[in-house]
């Protein structure tokens, strides 16, 4: 049909209903690899929008993170976003990433600076021959074929953002360049998302910004995240976790504040979920449930029918 949208992330988002979608990340070690893969093939029978495979902090996945892309889209009905960063990559290097994604069949990539390799707090130096932010990156990304781009937003600022109006000036920067859609940081406090949208809204930009979900399910581990991502976790929250009795009770804390953080999302028109898997279903499964999402069994019976047209 002339003017449809090209098949992947932006066509669903422009179906107009709530996509929901998982992310990954390579793993180090054979236990971790049957970990993963029988996470994909958990969510895989849910037909989710796609699923995202993480850089590593510093670009320090870079290769397993291609293969690991190449191996989903070639071996699974499960549509990739393929993370990409500048980090320590110079533009030549860049092109050939990118063209090694597009052999492989994937259209979609999740378009990030990056962090530094050694210290993600630390001070960010470009490559000499790369590119020094993310919408030039995603410049490069859109001049190389017809991806569709996704970029990072971030409901509690980034932490290099001196102020909300250079952090929204970056943000527009993205779109402009060519961005598609937008996935968040961690955040733990629905308004946080919603203070960012109406920043976004009174900028005039209509980025779709789909939040992510991270089920906070163990005390220090949370922690950790919230300190390298600067993501706030409620107090009330970290009480609960700190205090539980076991990680049955800290599971059951977790995914019950995502589930309720998100499903106030969605009742908000929030365009869909991204759910942080860190590789094991059981949390991000628990909450698609307790969202009273279509179960694994009707997935796989439209599947069977082939009626789902988000098949790929």
């Amino acid at each position: 049909m002339p003017g449809a949208p090209p098949e992947g992330v932006r066509r669903r988002l422009a179906e107009g209903h709530p996509l929901y979608s998982f992310e990954v990340f390579p793993p180090k070690t054979p236990r971790g690899e049957r970990d993963l893969w029988r996470t994909l093939r958990d969510i895989e029978v849910l037909r989710p929008a796609f699923v995202s495979v993480t850089y590593g902090a510093g670009g320090s996945s870079r290769d397993r993170t291609t293969s690991l892309a190449e191996r989903i889209a070639q071996d699974t009905t499960l549509p990739v976003v393929a993370h990409l960063t500048a980090v320590g990559h110079s533009v030549a290097e860049l092109r050939r990433i990118i063209g090694s994604y597009a052999q492989a069949g994937v259209r979609d990539l999740l378009v990030l600076r990056g962090d530094p390799p050694a210290d993600p707090q630390g001070p960010w130096t470009p490559h000499p021959e790369g590119v020094r932010y993310a919408a030039e990156l995603v410049r490069l990304v859109r001049q190389a074929g017809d991806f569709g781009i996704g970029v990072a937003a971030f409901p509690e600022r980034h932490p290099r953002s001196p102020d909300w109006e250079q952090d929204i000036r970056h943000f527009v920067a993205k779109a402009r360049a060519g961005a598609d859609f937008a996935i968040t940081q961690m955040f733990f406090r629905a308004e946080d998302y919603f203070r960012l949208r109406d920043r976004l809204d009174a900028a005039g930009c209509t980025l779709p910004v789909i939040p992510e979900i991270m089920p906070a399910t163990r005390f220090r581990q949370i922690a950790r995240f919230a300190e390298l991502s600067g993501a706030t976790v409620p107090a009330e929250l970290a009480r609960r976790l700190e205090n539980a009795r076991d990680d049955a009770e800290g599971h059951r804390i977790g995914v019950d504040h995502a589930t309720a953080m998100a499903r106030h999302l969605l009742d908000q028109g929030a365009p869909g979920l991204h759910f942080i898997t860190l590789n094991r279903s059981t949390a991000a499964l628990d909450i698609y449930r307790g969202l009273g999402l279509p179960e694994p069994r009707r997935a796989l019976a439209a599947t069977a029918g082939g009626a789902d047209r988000g098949t790929r």
